[in-house]
């Protein structure tokens, strides 16, 4: 009997997105699977931000189809894509999070704005998000500006938990973090993957997330998307996947001799 097909939670297709002459996208088509870690990867300009934004409905694309649970977030009017949103979480490279409030008081902002909780209940939902990813009670009363990195991340992820999302977007999750912490991070992912029945969309540069998090991978290049698991796209000859993948980065993640990504 033939493995049923896997549930599709984001399905893009033929997308375009230009920018006066020049084109970004041009004719994107992929699909994001339940309960997976979806990577996308590519170099300066090839348009990972602007995807991402427009995956999120922030843009709206030239043409082409976004849909997040079979629905096309393309063509929604302003009420209906809020009642979208409030089914994902996002977190940005450098956190994001308002310097005027608390960890804590960041993480209640999207309840306050979405839901009609009474302030005790607000309080009990924010700490549990920050013994979710790992922060106490003591860190929720501190300022961003008083966190360190890898703290900055976790607060920012705790904020993205915050209306118990389904989709999980993160941008650069591990940019600028100690390899320790990176990978604290990555495991973090994961297990919250696993307890809380996310996907996850990411859009990363760090190899060693890759190959530990992600299930299937999407490159971007030539204005076009290649998507495939890691081991897939290592082996792939597009020369800008041979020089990424297989570079000095990529050796050096890789068992002594062989030369290649860990994984592939």
């Amino acid at each position: 009997m033939a493995a049923a097909a896997p549930e599709v939670i984001i399905s893009v297709r033929d997308l375009v997105n230009r920018f006066g002459p020049q084109t970004v996208h041009d004719g994107v088509s992929f699909d994001v699977h339940a309960g997976e870690v979806f990577g996308i990867v590519g170099g300066s300009g090839s348009g990972k931000s602007v995807l991402l934004k427009t995956m999120l409905g922030l843009r709206k694309p030239d043409s082409g189809v976004v849909e997040v649970e079979g629905r096309d977030i393309t063509c929604m009017s302003d009420r209906e894509l809020r009642e979208v949103k409030r089914r994902y979480g996002v977190t940005f490279q450098h956190g994001a999070l308002f310097t005027s409030l608390t960890v804590t008081e960041n993480v209640i902002l999207p309840m306050v704005e979405m839901l009609e909780l009474d302030e005790t209940t607000l309080q009990s939902l924010a700490e549990l998000r920050l013994r979710m990813v790992g922060l106490s009670v003591e860190a929720g009363a501190k300022f961003p500006a008083q966190l360190s990195g890898g703290m900055t991340k976790r607060a920012a992820l705790a904020r993205a938990l915050a209306l118990d999302p389904a989709l999980l977007f993160l941008d650069e999750p591990t940019a600028g973090l100690d390899p320790i912490a990176a990978t604290a991070f990555d495991d973090l992912v994961l297990y919250l993957r696993r307890a809380l029945g996310l996907t996850v969309v990411m859009v990363t540069h760090d190899l060693d997330t890759l190959a530990r998090t992600c299930d299937r991978v999407a490159v971007l290049v030539d204005g076009k998307v290649i998507v495939d698991t890691l081991p897939g796209i290592v082996r792939n000859e597009h020369p800008w996947i041979r020089e990424y993948f297989h570079g000095a980065r990529g050796r050096l993640m890789a068992p002594a001799g062989e030369g290649e990504v860990r994984g592939a």
